[in-house]
């Protein structure tokens, strides 16, 4: 499980705005394009959806582990999201879904990834304190239940998983640990409205942001014929749509940059 133990170390556990399966689904996908180890113009979504119909991906206890598969060599990767709510996943347990490990395979990683879900779902069978997830009040709590989880299995799982799951342990005890501190992600809510005569126009809160929708002329073509819109740093990705009289059309989205290295948030 030391692809979850990177995860962890590296900032990459969200909480999911929404419990919806399918934007789920699309929100981390598009994180993992966003990674500067993702070739560019990998559809992850599109794998990971094409995916989603073929097989469900939920293993049961509140967990799924959707993935992609993609043709080049890099390193197993994951994102993990965490509903406070839970989703309905169709689970076969019934279960709601609590959290998504969303896995990006390489050709070279395949093996690797199987050995991690196959860890993973005999640790989901022996863990005894499964109820903590659904109980988790924040990230910190779903954390620790990481933490915890993978302590239970440490005897079956290689030094370097270890070493890697000491090192993130002696961090935590040499300074205030904070996944929101550690990401390099932003992700922004924005509302575009579209009509006939009127153009567009960006509502977000994020000036940088505002900005560039305000200098862009195809978002809203791009948003309606694709879901997904980028140019530049950030990445906009539609979640619904509403029809109003008059022909006026507003898009729900969510706009998600990663900043490169320890560059100041944009305000």
């Amino acid at each position: 499980m030391d692809t979850i133990l990177d995860a962890l170390q590296e900032g990459r556990l969200f909480e999911l705005p929404e419990n919806d399966k399918a934007h789920t689904l699309q929100f981390l996908a598009h994180i993992i394009e966003a990674f500067p180890e993702t070739t560019a113009g990998t559809d992850v979504v599109g794998l990971v959806t094409k995916r989603e119909e073929a097989t469900n991906t939920a293993i049961g206890k509140g967990w799924a582990c959707p993935h992609a598969r993609v043709s080049y060599e890099e390193d197993l990767m994951c994102v993990i999201g965490w509903s406070p709510a839970g989703i309905d996943y169709g689970a076969t347990d019934g279960m709601s879904v609590a959290l998504v490990v969303m896995y990006m395979v390489p050709d070279n990683q395949r093996n690797h990834y199987l050995r991690e879900v196959s860890m993973l779902a005999k640790a989901l069978e022996t863990h005894p304190d499964l109820d903590k997830l659904h109980e988790a009040d924040d990230l910190d709590d779903v954390r620790h239940y990481l933490l915890d989880l993978i302590e239970t299995t440490k005897a079956t799982v290689g030094p370097d998983a270890r070493a890697k799951m000491i090192r993130l342990q002696t961090k935590e005890a040499l300074d205030t640990f904070s996944f929101r501190d550690l990401s390099n992600l932003l992700v922004e809510p924005v509302t575009l409205v579209a009509g006939d005569g009127i153009g567009h126009i960006a509502l977000a809160q994020n000036a940088e942001l505002a900005k560039w929708l305000d200098s862009t002329s195809d978002v809203v073509e791009r948003i309606e014929a694709d879901g997904v819109y980028q140019n530049g740093g950030w990445r906009l990705l539609r979640r619904g749509t509403v029809n109003y009289q008059g022909g006026r059309v507003t898009y729900d989205c969510l706009a998600i940059k990663m900043m490169q290295g320890n560059a100041p948030r944009p305000k």
